[in-house]
């Protein structure tokens, strides 16, 4: 896995596409409303200090074990800009994992975008072999746990930071199972 395996990913109304600092002035109006913040913490960042930000991002990250992957959702049919997705990929026990978030602007909420960005990202994701798949969110934030269950996450036991785990985690391939001699996962 390396970040020349990231690109434009297409789904029914969506294409996500990867990050790029050109899109600070549009993202810092699509993502302006105080309301987002209220579970993730922050508040929204004007358009100079957005910029800054994915300039870090699209760098990549300093700790060579980890990949940042970035994409910023546009709508098609409104030919705009709505929210983000990301992965955070580690190299797991038995392959990767990845730390996904996503974030909708208030304006294109309740109409399936979240869902439907996360789902075609989880996707993805699989068919690049990640292993688990894993989301943290604040337990009153009833949105984001509902995207995360459209997306087959389930949540754990585990808490991080006020925050629950949840997790898919993807079975390995027959092919995959031969190529280490452990078998399939259990």
């Amino acid at each position: 896995m390396n970040a020349m395996d990231l690109g434009a990913l297409e789904t029914g109304r969506l294409s996500l596409v990867p990050l790029a600092v050109e899109h600070a002035d549009e993202m810092a109006e699509v993502l302006s409303d105080p309301a987002l913040h209220v579970f993730i913490g922050g508040a929204p960042h004007s358009p100079q200090a957005l910029r800054a930000r994915y300039e870090r991002l699209v760098a990549g990250s300093p700790d060579p074990s980890q990949r940042w992957w970035n994409w910023v959702i546009r709508l098609r049919e409104e030919k705009c800009l709505t929210g983000t997705v990301q992965a955070t990929i580690t190299a797991a026990e038995h392959g990767y994992a990845a730390e996904v978030a996503w974030v909708v602007g208030t304006p294109w909420q309740k109409r399936g975008i979240a869902t439907e960005a996360a789902r075609g990202l989880v996707v993805w994701l699989q068919e690049q072999g990640v292993q688990a798949i894993r989301a943290h969110i604040h337990p009153d934030h009833r949105a984001s746990a509902a995207v995360a269950a459209a997306v087959g996450l389930a949540p754990t036991g585990h808490w991080h930071e006020g925050e629950v785990r949840w997790e898919l985690s993807c079975p390995r391939s027959p092919a995959d199972a031969a190529s280490t001699g452990r078998g399939p996962a259990r």
